[in-house]
């Protein structure tokens, strides 16, 4: 049982760092003009909502790690499990805010491909995360 809460607590932490670097380049892409020039107006404040928000729901998706999937590296396996933290941002979350629409397109054409990038950057931070603490 040891094990098992071990085991919990090193992919929540994971997932909980995986979670700050996401928001953090988020935030960063916004306030360097990067999104703009890209052509969305994804421009996230820093806040320390924005910064818990990324961080504890990072901690939560970093669950997924958990599925019994073989043969990927801890990086691609956190690339493929942030695919479905960014379909419902695009899907269910966006829709609800006026400003962003179906799939955030209301914030410009590159958005979608922000949030799965954005995403990606947390399945990578997890995975790397991951990927050390087993490794020492």
């Amino acid at each position: 049982m040891g094990s098992f809460f071990k085991k919990l607590s090193l992919i929540f932490a994971a997932g909980c760092f995986g979670g700050f670097v996401k928001g953090m380049v988020a935030w960063l892409f916004g306030a360097a003009g990067v999104n703009a020039l890209l052509g969305s107006t994804l421009a996230p404040a820093l806040t320390p909502a924005w910064i818990y928000q990324h961080v504890i729901w990072g901690g939560i998706w970093a669950l997924l790690f958990f599925l019994p999937v073989r043969g990927l590296s801890y990086p691609a396996l956190g690339v493929l499990y942030s695919l479905p933290q960014s379909i419902i941002m695009l899907l269910v979350m966006f829709p609800k805010m006026p400003q962003a629409g179906l799939w955030g397109l209301k914030m410009g054409l590159s958005t979608p491909f922000l949030i799965l990038f954005f995403g990606a950057v947390w399945g990578v931070a997890t995975g790397l995360w991951l990927k050390a603490s087993r490794e020492s």
